[in-house]
């Protein structure tokens, strides 16, 4: 068992550390190790692992999704939700860092993508919030941090890669689990903009606005935000209702999506539909083969019993459920900054949601505790992917941006904390609602 664990790992890390995909890094790993395993059909049990690893009704919501949010970003949709958030709190005393926040939790909810929110909202608002006070280093930091809160809050990609792994855990319930979570961290994060940025420096937000909004801009406003909210009514409308599944409510959100950019707003010509397809299937492409090849390694790690003898390992450093937590979490944390978040999903629940289960914590608690923890990872080098997109975004440098970061950590890692010693936060929902 050693030796083949010793192959895996060297050469998971050697390739990694050539900078190949991560999913050629893992698929290639476990099929060297494969070969070790005696009297082993590799390359049959290979392409059946690939094959059944994506063969699942509820992953088909994900390429849905996936042009879902390539449409919401085409059509306008971030900037009509910048304008709607603008008018809900940007009077208030350093109202553009809430109305990032708040743009970036709306756009990353309805989009299930943090890089297509930084991407899409830090386009306009990081200059926004430059011309007005704002170092441009915060502007990022804050918008990156922000992006991240999407992904608690449904519909989510990464929920649906979990709750596919995790086995028994209801997509739709992990949804609703996600929505106070997701609310706690963006209010965190305005509060920290505030302490630790608008009340020292006195950047206000406020002489953006050189005359009162007129009902008639303020119905506008409404207006012109409500297509793009009423999808998130739609969604989970429907999948509470029962009247579809959160598989079939992604093919919806296609049509409404469509609909709304082509017809409705009129921001996505037919012309460029090829182009949006062609751009989804690429990013579909990229995850699919990811949680493919990603079954391999699981298949290996379950021959191996590797994630029986990590839970008794862990077991045996001590039974005290406050400590176990704290130590997957640390987990956790040190596995965001060194991988994606997909990759390491389909790797580590398997690994660590069984120690979860046997200290008590429900699965759909560890789904949006270990989402949290891998979002933290999404804003810190080395990989990093809403950090580097929202400073190539911003123009700026990594080391620049970090200093500014900091507070935003601090306030996030309070998130964490609280979801990780308040599971109600992330049960109470889906309680209420009956799953």
């Amino acid at each position: 068992m050693d030796f083949q664990i010793a192959i895996l790992l060297v050469s998971f890390l050697a390739l990694l550390f050539m900078n190949v995909p991560i999913a050629i890094c893992i698929a290639v790993a476990s099929m060297l190790t494969m070969y070790t395993i005696p009297a082993l059909p590799v390359e049959y049990l290979t392409a059946q692992r690939l094959a059944n690893g994506i063969a699942s009704f509820p992953l088909l919501a994900i390429p849905f999704f996936i042009l879902a949010g390539i449409l919401m970003g085409e059509g306008g949709m971030a900037r009509r939700l910048m304008r709607f958030a603008d008018w809900l709190v940007g009077g208030l005393r350093g109202g553009l860092c809430y109305v990032n926040t708040t743009t970036c939790m709306l756009f990353g909810a309805v989009s299930g993508s943090a890089s297509a929110a930084v991407s899409s909202v830090g386009s306009f608002m990081i200059p926004e919030m430059e011309r007005n006070g704002y170092r441009k280093e915060f502007s990022v930091a804050l918008t990156t941090t922000s992006a991240t809160t999407g992904l608690l809050i449904p519909p989510s990609n990464i929920m649906i890669v979990f709750a596919v792994v995790s086995g028994n855990v209801s997509v739709a319930a992990l949804f609703f689990a996600g929505v106070l979570p997701g609310i706690l961290m963006g209010s965190l994060l305005m509060l920290a903009a505030f302490l630790f940025h608008t009340a020292r420096k006195g950047a206000t937000g406020e002489k953006r606005r050189e005359k009162a909004l007129t009902l008639g801009d303020r119905i506008k406003i409404v207006f012109g935000a409500v297509p793009t909210l009423l999808l998130m009514v739609i969604i989970l409308g429907g999948i509470l209702g029962g009247v579809f599944s959160a598989t079939e409510a992604s093919a919806i959100a296609v049509l409404y999506a469509a609909f709304t950019g082509i017809v409705v707003h009129r921001e996505i010509p037919l012309r460029a539909l090829p182009g949006i397809l062609e751009k989804a299937a690429k990013t579909n492409a990229v995850v699919m083969f990811l949680i493919g090849s990603s079954q391999l390694m699981s298949w290996i790690l379950a021959h191996e019993q590797i994630p029986a003898g990590v839970s008794e390992a862990m077991l045996g450093l001590t039974d005290n459920p406050f400590f176990l937590l704290i130590l997957i979490n640390l987990i956790l944390l040190f596995v965001g900054v060194f991988m994606d978040m997909t990759p390491a999903v389909l790797i580590f629940t398997p690994i660590l949601l069984p120690v979860a289960l046997s200290i008590g914590i429900d699965p759909l608690h560890f789904g949006v505790l270990m989402i949290t923890n891998l979002c933290i990872g999404l804003c810190t080098p080395p990989v990093g992917t809403c950090l580097f997109v929202g400073c190539s975004v911003g123009k700026t440098t990594l080391t620049k941006v970090i200093p500014s970061l900091i507070p935003l950590f601090v306030a996030m890692i309070l998130g964490l904390l609280a979801i990780s010693f308040f599971p109600q936060l992330s049960l109470w929902l889906p309680g209420i609602l009956g799953f």
